[in-house]
């Protein structure tokens, strides 16, 4: 039996240094150093964007993003884990989620990891 997508999403965003999952709100959050970088709720994955990316997601994919009531103000962006899910999408995502909120240092062991894998 295929993992549920809130245990797949689990093992990406542990898989990240130093990245805890915490418990708040009733709702799994997966944080580094106290800081949040994805938010589970319902059957969707909240995560802070970049910059402008928020708006151009929702545009070109509707059906799959959304803006998070409380956060979504502030550019983060909501991705529905129901249905066909593109996993490597939800990795990426959440990588660029937890670089956008890791200490420099550790933000930029995750892009050196993407840097690799890409050759």
């Amino acid at each position: 039996m295929a993992p549920s997508p809130i245990t797949r999403l689990r093992r990406i965003c542990l898989a990240l240094p130093d990245a805890e999952e915490i418990e708040t709100w009733e709702t799994p959050t997966f944080r580094i150093r106290g800081k949040i970088f994805a938010l589970v709720q319902d059957d969707a994955v909240w995560l802070k964007a970049p910059k402008g990316s928020q708006e151009i997601l929702l545009e070109a994919a509707p059906d799959r993003f959304f803006r998070p009531p409380y956060l979504g103000h502030k550019g983060w962006v909501g991705m529905r884990l129901a249905g066909a899910v593109d996993w490597a999408e939800v990795t990426a995502l959440v990588r660029r989620s937890f670089s956008l909120v890791a200490p420099r240092r550790i933000a930029a062991t995750v892009a050196q990891d993407r840097a690799a894998s890409a050759v």
